[in-house]
């Protein structure tokens, strides 16, 4: 299955959600799983293909070009843009920013699982990095 297609002007927090700023390293997307690089300490959007990118900090909640201020959810419901199935577990994705299904994942990615679809437009985020690579 392919990545969620996320409407960015879509995604909002949630009632009781957790945010916090940063700055991009790189363009950001509202909706984009990020991380933290720990050498610049800036933004980056994440993906599954490397340790460092997997360890996803929150889903960005604005768009925002290299150097520049990003809020971003790190835990509670987020409206994530898209359409998603209730009950599901979403993960980090191998593409930059992406958001898919963990069968999407193969050997050698980084799972994170980002957090249980709760409505048909809602995940509430729960983050976890497996840190290991599947194997």
């Amino acid at each position: 299955m392919a990545d969620l297609t996320i409407t960015a002007a879509s995604v909002t927090k949630g009632a009781s959600s957790n945010t916090k700023s940063g700055t991009a390293g790189a363009a950001i997307t509202q909706g984009q799983p990020v991380y933290l690089a720990a050498a610049t300490t800036t933004l980056f959007p994440a993906d599954a293909d490397v340790l460092a990118s997997a360890a996803v900090v929150g889903v960005a909640l604005n768009a925002a070009s290299t150097g520049q201020p990003v809020t971003y959810q790190t835990s509670g419901p987020i409206t994530i843009g898209a359409t998603v199935v209730v009950g599901t577990a979403y993960y980090a994705s191998t593409t930059a920013g992406g958001v898919c299904l963990e069968s999407d994942l193969v050997t050698g990615d980084f799972a994170t699982f980002l957090g249980f679809a709760t409505t048909a437009a809602v995940i509430t985020l729960d983050i976890k990095a497996a840190g290991v690579a599947k194997a």
